[in-house]
């Protein structure tokens, strides 16, 4: 041992290490937008040991994810190896004072662990060597730092085998310890070998596995595998609002007289979180390889996404540091480093493609969020810079000028429930609840047909309720989503000032937009309500013995589950009872289905734009999967839906496709159907 060689290699490494770590810190803070993420502690701690600790995410990908856990478990036990090696440098037996030797129980019991973690180790690099340089999975980014951050982890296996097999040799004689079954293994093979070379072999290992590990922290601050060091920050303080919520952009006027940024225009603009959200990308592709937008040949893809902005700052951290250190404005900011992300570092093709699904988000084993950071640029882009697609200047001039984004009059939404003699709130506002049409059930002819249904499903079963009509405007999510903020706050104040008015306390929606943004994003400004969506009223009456099905509906269904209603607002369940409880429905499942369904298409106010350039279209895309789980040709071949955008892009989609023979309704059309015989 070398006590010498020991401290200059421990001083060298960490000191270079606290540098790099350091400069990463400095970094993260050039992001300057506040952020508050340390409430809720219990829960948030709860949340690190279910992710992190439990690695609950990972077995979504079977092979790679069974593979982390082997490798991250090895790790949290081979550390104490790692320390008991460095302490070696000073002493050769030190063991913690006979804590961890093999006369005591504890020593017998971690030598066990960290002889069979470093096997599982072992096995999980081969597995990851498999799908990077093998399988060569399209996720997966093949670059030099990923295949070396491997070889660096097998090689320290392999030499913590070699110095265990040699210290057997020496220490034991050769013979077989039961309590380090492959380190004995390794001991036979190395039986062999002279007493000098077995020593320089042990040598080998014990030097090779101490600068391996730091040689190894070293690199985590310049690649994908920070994240071994921000995983645990960043899931500590991932958000804990509703997945659906959209933080609101605070005081918009002000800043406009101010002239400060709206949305994200720099780094600067970003939040630490965000920045540390880009620290803790693991690359591993997940979110891409469930986008719609990837999958569909967009430009849009959420790692490179996250990837980009994150090399960015690290291009130019000299440049950005130096500024927030010493800050300047006017024409000297802008030169002070290439500072505007869009279109400098993200094209704005890669923007616009988003359909705010949140399959990025769910996919995610680290938390990472992509919607909020898309949605800022757009903010950027939307209100400060006025550029967007073309499309969307007609949708936004519909909801200031008409209350919605088809630029009817407003006065005509309630004319799709001429002759069912649904009341007005205006006329009768004593009810139990407020059915929130929205603009497609008001406006659209296919989306009026489930309005219609549902109306009649609720008066039906003696439920008491009243509409707006002309006093109900849209709810601004297409407004917020596509970046206006200030078009989205005038609507919702507008909403909220009527709804309070009246003192509506319970609210039940057909469409899943306004149900997301009702229950989770109007409470910022003032508007409180219980919010329930059609499914889960209609499921609940279903099970009450209120509303009956009778009548068979004979039809092999494949149910398309809404983004806005499933991975925002995990609601799977309400939807299938409602179609179970329905005689003659055989509901078939695609292999792309709840929390992985994709989505329509419509979202993230692509309902009213073309899509950017792909090789597909979504919504055809995703009518193929629907389809996979229908026997080809059959004649009651159904899809099945909760959402009056998702009735609309998939009936364009098996039109598109020349599918006209399947047919396509709301869960609200099928069950009133089986209800009353007929489809409103």
């Amino acid at each position: 041992m070398s006590p010498i060689a020991m401290t200059l290699l421990l001083v060298v490494s960490l000191g270079v290490f606290a540098y790099s770590a350091t400069r990463r810190w400095r970094l993260m803070m050039v992001a300057k937008r506040p952020e508050n993420r340390a409430d809720q502690a219990g829960r948030r701690i709860g949340t690190v040991l279910a992710y992190v600790c439990a690695q609950k995410r990972m077995p979504r990908y079977p092979l790679a994810g069974w593979a982390h856990i082997a490798v991250f478990f090895g790790f949290v036990v081979l550390l104490l190896n790692s320390i008991i090696l460095w302490c070696r440098g000073y002493s050769e037996d030190f063991d913690f004072w006979g804590i961890f030797g093999l006369n005591s129980a504890l020593g017998i019991a971690y030598a066990v662990l960290r002889d069979v973690f470093i096997v599982l180790v072992l096995v999980g690099t081969l597995a990851f060597f498999y799908n990077r340089l093998v399988a060569r999975l399209k996720r997966l980014t093949l670059n030099f730092e990923g295949v070396l951050i491997l070889l660096i982890i097998f090689v320290m296996m392999i030499a913590d085998l070699v110095y265990e097999g040699v210290e057997i040799n020496h220490d034991y004689a050769g013979q077989f310890q039961g309590a380090m079954p492959f380190a004995s293994l390794t001991a036979v093979l190395l039986g062999g070998f002279s007493e000098p070379t077995q020593h320089a072999l042990w040598q080998a290992g014990f030097w090779t596995h101490s600068a391996l590990v730091l040689l190894f922290l070293n690199l985590l601050p310049y690649g994908k595998h920070f994240h071994v060091l921000t995983v645990v920050p960043n899931v500590f303080a991932r958000s804990l609002t509703p997945r659906g919520r959209l933080a609101p952009l605070s005081d918009i006027e002000g800043r406009l007289e101010r002239e400060e940024t709206l949305g994200v225009k720099r780094v600067a603009d970003f939040s630490w979180k965000d920045a540390l959200d880009f620290y803790t990308c693991t690359e591993c592709g997940r979110c891409s390889d469930h986008c719609p937008a990837t999958s569909t040949g967009k430009l849009l893809s959420p790692k490179h996404l996250t990837i980009d902005l994150r090399d960015y700052m690290y291009r130019h951290a000299d440049e950005l540091i130096a500024v927030d250190a010493k800050p300047v404005s006017g024409a000297a900011a802008e030169t002070a480093a290439p500072q505007v992300l869009v279109p400098d570092v993200i094209k704005p093709e890669v923007l616009w493609a988003c359909t705010t699904c949140s399959a990025c988000e769910t996919e995610c084993p680290v938390f990472i969020t992509y919607i909020d950071k898309i949605v800022d640029l757009r903010r950027h882009l939307a209100m400060e810079r006025g550029e967007f697609p073309e499309q969307l200047a007609t949708m936004f001039q519909g909801l200031e000028n008409a209350g919605n984004p088809y630029s009817f009059p407003n006065d005509q939404r309630a004319e799709w429930a001429q002759g069912l003699d649904v009341p007005l709130m205006v006329e009768k506002s004593d009810v139990e609840y407020l059915y929130w049409v929205g603009c497609a059930a008001s406006f659209d002819d296919r989306s009026r047909k489930i309005a219609r249904a549902f109306a009649q499903l609720l008066k039906t079963a003696g439920v008491s309720f009243a509409i707006l009509g002309p006093e109900e405007r849209c709810n601004g999510d297409p407004a917020r989503r596509a970046g206006n903020e200030f078009l989205f706050q005038t609507l919702a104040q507008q909403n909220i000032e009527v709804l309070n008015n009246y003192k509506v306390r319970k609210i039940v929606t057909t469409c899943p937009h306004c149900f997301n943004t009702l229950k989770h994003e109007y409470p910022d400004f003032g508007g409180h309500y219980e919010v329930i969506h059609h499914s889960e009223l209609l499921a609940q009456l279903v099970r009450a013995g209120k509303l009956v099905p009778r009548t068979r509906v004979d039809a092999r269904v494949a149910y398309h589950d809404a983004c806005y209603l499933g991975r925002h607002n995990e609601i799977y369940d309400p939807p299938r009872d409602v179609l179970a409880a329905i005689p003659g429905v055989r509901l078939s499942e695609p292999m792309q289905s709840r929390d992985r369904g994709m989505c329509c298409g419509a979202g993230g106010a692509q309902m009213w734009k073309e899509e950017e350039a792909g090789h597909a279209r979504v919504n055809h895309t995703r009518v193929r999967q629907l389809l996979t789980a229908l026997p080809a040709g059959g004649t009651d071949n159904l899809l099945a839906s909760a959402c009056p955008f998702c009735k609309t892009m998939l009936s364009d989609g098996l039109a598109d496709q020349g599918h006209e023979g399947v047919g396509q309704l709301d869960i609200a059309e099928l069950l009133w159907k089986s209800v009353q015989g007929e489809i409103a």
